[in-house]
């Protein structure tokens, strides 16, 4: 279905580096041991306020006026931001402050077709899978094959859903290396991918799409499953590229006080 997200920035000004990005939950392996709990909140905070597009692609702001927004020191304010300039969500340019990074569509096309790669391989190892591989089909029927009346409708509660559907489809397979580039990817992508689910027809396609997915798999139907599997991801990176600078402004909240 759709797939919405986010390495999606591009970084045109001097010192910044390419992008990223976020899955819904990020690991304990994504995060440094040593982080500085102070460093962690202003870094989770910043990424919550870009993808909610508080902070808006192009947006500039500066150190101080942002560790006097969220009261923090200057060091732990600077070690989320350069963790977020490495992940590619913001640029950073001398004398310039910082800036939100653009949205790097291209880019997005190509983490898209990577998750089809990731997929794919993991139906091809569930359809010959044993019980471990059942069961997590048997828990996402009990989400996915409901009656029209029991689906969910909020588009913030079904992205997060569409998320974990995906994400456990890649868990069946028992690869760990498989799930942690998985979940890069939908961290890269979640930026946008969001946005899908404020149209209504797309939440029900997802539904269908899933339901008619797990039951393809159950009935080893893996060929088929694939088939429909390809066209559900790629029918989401069609509707990405449909998204413009417009409709991302009628996205944003707030504009937050610290952006010039």
């Amino acid at each position: 279905m759709n797939d919405d997200p986010t390495n999606l920035l591009e970084t045109p000004d001097a010192g910044s580096s390419m992008p990223h990005d976020a899955p819904a939950a990020q690991t304990q392996a994504q995060i440094p041991a040593a982080a500085n709990p102070l460093a962690e909140q202003v870094y989770q905070q910043l990424k919550s306020d870009i993808f909610s597009f508080r902070l808006f692609p192009g947006d500039r702001f500066s150190e101080n006026g942002i560790a006097q927004h969220y009261g923090v020191s200057r060091t732990p304010m600077r070690d989320g931001l350069f963790r977020l300039q490495r992940e590619g969500y913001l640029e950073v340019g001398f004398r310039r402050g910082w800036k939100v990074s653009p949205i790097n569509f291209d880019q997005l096309d190509q983490l898209y077709d990577l998750r089809i790669v990731l997929e794919v391989a993991a139906v091809e190892r569930i359809g010959a899978g044993g019980e471990a591989a059942h069961a997590a089909l048997e828990t996402l029927k009990a989400v996915w094959c409901v009656a029209p009346e029991s689906r969910e409708s909020d588009p913030v509660k079904m992205f997060g859903m569409d998320e974990n559907f995906h994400r456990q489809l890649v868990a069946a397979t028992g690869n760990l290396e498989m799930l942690r580039v998985h979940n890069e990817v939908t961290e890269r992508i979640r930026i946008v991918r969001r946005l899908d689910f404020l149209k209504p027809h797309r939440t029900s396609a997802t539904y269908d799409e899933h339901s008619t997915m797990l039951n393809l798999i159950e009935r080893n139907r893996v060929t088929e499953a694939i088939i429909l599997l390809r066209a559900h991801i790629t029918q989401s990176k069609l509707e990405v590229r449909k998204i413009t600078l417009s409709m991302l402004a009628a996205a944003r909240d707030s504009k937050l006080p610290f952006v010039s």
